[in-house]
């Protein structure tokens, strides 16, 4: 198959995805991977292959195809290509929750001496390296990374990576508990899907509104966060977006259980798991447990609250996501504490201070924690993270942590 033909099947294979005829556009697609003789036609169709499987979530596939990617991109040797095929190896592994492959892979990106092609791709590098730096918890990166982002989408004007952007600053700010910013964000990207989303895919609005309805719950506006899951979970289920369908069933868990309504929350959480343990959603899979714990605990279930918090646990563990530890410390110490077991509360104490110290999770003004309730934040440009109230009270010519951190001890 030449370059023509495989240009024409590629297209045939896009007009069927996007009317919804998923399986038969892979058939087109992966027909099109086996005869074509044209290296960059076969390095296209990997691209669109790519996308259905990351949409479909089936990541490992995803992967397996960036990889093929990349090799065709290698013997092509274009540095374009290249960019574009690390690009997709990163988001393959930020999907897989390997955040560090993810990171690093990001940094060969944006390492890679391209055309001004691959220089447009850099503020979707910096998107996936913000999220794999938050599925990490290294909160002041991610903030540095999407900031970033955000610079290219408004520099190359591209107002999808803008929405996307602001859906990833609206979940670190539900993070950090400025619920306010939680909000703004998500609202911000509504308004450009409105605006600007005529012939975009509708997974933009649902992204949209399954964050807004994050922060509504965590606002707690039940009714809104309920509304906008709706919104959302319909237009996964009428897309097959499995990754989607599955953080709408665990915000509506999330949601029941604000009502005090297990019956209706546990049911929505199992089948959230199953879907999130079928796709390799690990950091998912770890805020599932969290939410079945609070809900033992709720019924007064101690020793099945600590069986999901040793399962979130050994998933935070694995992916090294030091907020979910910090969360599984916290809720363990109120477990202890109840039942009077000194030891066993010494030791969760003790992890949970440490967990806060390596997050430097606290105002480098007052010196008081971030993140453990709902309070108005502010990060400087060089996204070290403030109480606004401390900036405004006591002003500040620069940042008071870089600040620190550029005093060197003298030598006598």
């Amino acid at each position: 198959m030449g370059q023509d033909q495989t240009k024409l099947q590629i297209e045939k294979g896009l007009r069927l995805y996007q009317s919804n005829q998923t399986d038969k556009a892979l058939n087109v697609w992966t027909n099109v991977l086996w005869k074509t003789s044209d290296p960059g036609g076969k390095f296209r169709v990997l691209g669109c292959l790519i996308t259905a499987h990351s949409e479909m979530g089936k990541y490992k596939d995803m992967l397996k195809y960036a990889l093929t990617q990349i090799d065709t991109a290698r013997e092509m040797e274009d540095p374009d290509y290249l960019t574009e095929g690390y690009l997709n190896l990163a988001r393959s592994n930020e999907k897989l929750c390997d955040f560090q492959k993810t990171v690093s892979y990001c940094k060969t990106c944006l390492n890679m001496q391209g055309t001004t092609v691959s220089l447009q791709l850099n503020g979707q590098v910096c998107l996936s390296m913000g999220n794999a730096y938050l599925g990490l918890s290294v909160f002041q990166k991610a903030l540095e990374s999407y900031e970033k982002a955000l610079r290219y989408a408004h520099n190359n004007d591209d107002k999808m990576l803008e929405c996307r952007v602001c859906c990833s600053l609206g979940n670190i700010y539900v993070h950090l508990k400025d619920y306010e910013k939680a909000l703004f964000f998500p609202c911000k990207a509504a308004e450009l899907v409105n605006d600007y989303g005529k012939g975009w895919s509708l997974k933009y609005r649902a992204m949209s509104q399954y964050h807004m309805s994050v922060a509504y719950r965590k606002l707690e506006r039940l009714p809104d966060a309920m509304e906008c899951c709706e919104e959302s979970m319909k237009i996964a289920l009428q897309h097959g977006d499995r990754p989607l369908q599955a953080l709408c069933l665990l915000n509506f868990a999330d949601i029941h259980r604000c009502r005090s309504d297990g019956d209706k929350a546990f049911p929505r959480y199992e089948s959230a798991m199953g879907i999130m343990t079928e796709i390799g959603n690990r950091l998912g899979q770890s805020q599932v447990y969290l939410g079945v714990a609070k809900c033992w605990l709720m019924q007064k279930e101690l020793d099945k609250a600590l069986e999901s918090l040793q399962r979130a646990q050994e998933l935070a563990d694995g992916m090294g996501n030091k907020l979910c530890s910090l969360k599984v410390h916290s809720l363990s110490e109120g477990i202890y504490r109840t039942r009077g077991q000194q030891e066993e509360l010494r030791e969760q104490v003790v992890k949970f201070l440490q967990c806060v110290e390596e997050l430097e999770l606290y105002c480098g003004m007052c010196g008081e924690s971030i993140g453990d309730r709902d309070q108005k934040l502010q990060a400087l440009p060089c996204s070290h993270i403030f109480h606004l109230k401390c900036l405004q009270t006591n002003g500040t010519k620069g940042c008071p942590k870089c600040f620190k951190s550029s005093m060197k001890p003298g030598f006598v």
